[in-house]
């Protein structure tokens, strides 16, 4: 059996965590083993985030541990495609001991540095990778990546100018993935890119065969696809174009979840100018209304950034004024933070760090009172979750409900069925009918009735 053997850390977003689990796949498809601490591995890949700066320094901290540790590191990522003041590269800058260094998505040259510093094991009997592929995720649900880069430039992001512009993968590619992944048992699937509403903007639209049928590389037709697969699957970073509309009839006819996630980031027009993003509040207003006229029970996500520069008083009122009306389901926060070569940088009056603070405090205070009283609407009834965990300190279930996306949004407590004889009415990854009977600011309490099919 092959004694070469490479470690791992994945840090980052979940589009990240795919690029990981491709680089993963690849490895273990030319017979090298992942070794599971630093002592066991003949050579270590670094991941890294380079998005904002608490980011940054935790990736760079990951390389240099890595170095201490193992001593021989490849590094790809976000981080990976940063430049210095100087304008040479930030990671050999910081750490020239490392082997190479590669932007993200980038399997084909993390591989040929691999091969250069660790020779491509031979081993006849090496098991066959999955169809699927190796991922990091729980058995039962698993992110799809649908595109890479964004055409986007917002003042405060420099993603395009690590991840490029946006590069859609053809329809009948995505769904043979997610085939094999549902296949695999993955029950949900979480759509994720840089901008999900622009898939297939870049190719016009091109079509491309599923099952031998013709199908154009777009959202809405994605979407249909998606929803033949008998499983959960979620919409994420999802910009609100008018022609998102078009999928929410089939959220209404549960052909997928009843889920946005919508990096709204302000409300008021002069501070969405300045950031550069599209749209506005009130049209955001209308939509949001629109969409909830189609879908009652839709559920939306989003984030936002207060004390941008040059953001006032009256402004920031004008975004908790839109809270209030938008009734948002789940919202983060975020207070401004310059982050290394953004154009928002260069902008003229910039709010001091108490004043940022300060909003972000008094943001998340109005929101969380929205957030419980949205979530009480769910109490008193019957529903289906998706099991995640079992919490053996309290003797209860973790699921989550159509509404809660894993790891970021709320969770379900599930107490047995007072009639069983088993302790532990449903397995990880079952679904399982519940009835709710209360809930705070970001949870629900529940009691198992059975287990059930999607």
């Amino acid at each position: 059996m092959s004694s070469a053997r490479v470690g791992f850390v994945s840090l980052g977003c979940p589009k990240a965590l795919v690029d990981s689990e491709r680089i993963i796949t690849q490895l273990r498809a030319e017979g090298y083993d992942i070794a599971p601490d630093y002592p066991g591995a003949d050579l270590v890949v670094v991941n890294t985030c380079g998005f904002i700066d608490d980011a940054v320094q935790e990736s760079l901290d990951a390389i240099g541990e890595a170095l201490h540790e193992n001593g021989k590191v490849i590094v790809t990522g976000c981080l990976g495609a940063k430049t210095s003041a100087t304008g040479e590269n930030l990671v050999r800058a910081l750490h020239p001991r490392v082997l190479a260094v590669t932007g993200p998505h980038a399997t084909d040259e993390v591989m040929q540095a691999v091969h250069q510093h660790l020779p491509r094991p031979h081993d006849p009997f090496v098991d066959l990778v999955p169809k699927q592929g190796i991922r990091l995720t729980p058995r039962h649900y698993a992110y799809l990546k649908i595109s890479e880069g964004c055409n986007h430039r917002c003042s405060f992001c420099i993603i395009p100018s690590m991840r490029g512009d946006l590069v859609s993968r053809p329809v009948g590619e995505v769904m043979r993935e997610a085939g094999h992944l549902v296949d695999a048992g993955v029950r949900e699937l979480l759509v994720i890119s840089q901008d999900t509403s622009a898939y297939g903007v870049d190719t016009k639209y091109r079509t491309d065969f599923v099952d031998g049928r013709p199908v154009r590389t777009r959202m809405t037709e994605l979407c249909q696809e998606l929803g033949r697969l008998g499983v959960w699957v979620r919409l994420h970073y999802v910009y609100p174009y008018p022609h998102v509309d078009e999928v929410l009839p089939l959220m209404a006819d549960g052909k997928i979840l009843p889920y946005l996630d919508v990096p709204f980031q302000h409300a008021h027009p002069d501070v969405l100018r300045r950031m550069k993003r599209p749209a506005s509040g009130e049209r955001n207003l209308e939509r949001i209304k629109a969409w909830r006229s189609i879908c009652p029970d839709l559920t939306i996500r989003s984030t936002f950034i207060v004390g941008f520069p040059g953001e006032t008083e009256d402004e920031f009122q004008a975004l908790l004024d839109f809270l209030e009306e938008a009734q948002l389901d789940r919202v983060g926060c975020f207070a401004y933070s310059p982050v290394e070569g953004a154009a928002a940088n260069g902008l003229a009056d910039p709010v001091p760090e108490e004043i940022r603070l300060e909003r972000q405090e008094r943001f998340m205070t109005v929101q969380q009172g929205i957030s419980a009283q949205r979530l009480r609407r769910w109490v008193g009834r019957r529903i289906q979750v998706l099991v995640d965990d079992f919490d053996q300190e309290q003797g209860v279930l973790i699921g989550r409900t159509m509404a809660d996306a894993p790891e970021i949004d709320g969770i379900v407590r599930i107490m047995p069925d007072p009639n069983s004889r088993h302790p532990v009415p449903a397995k990880i990854g079952d679904w399982a009918t519940v009835d709710v009977t209360s809930s705070d600011d970001h949870d629900l309490d529940a009691i198992f009735i059975r287990e059930t099919a999607v």
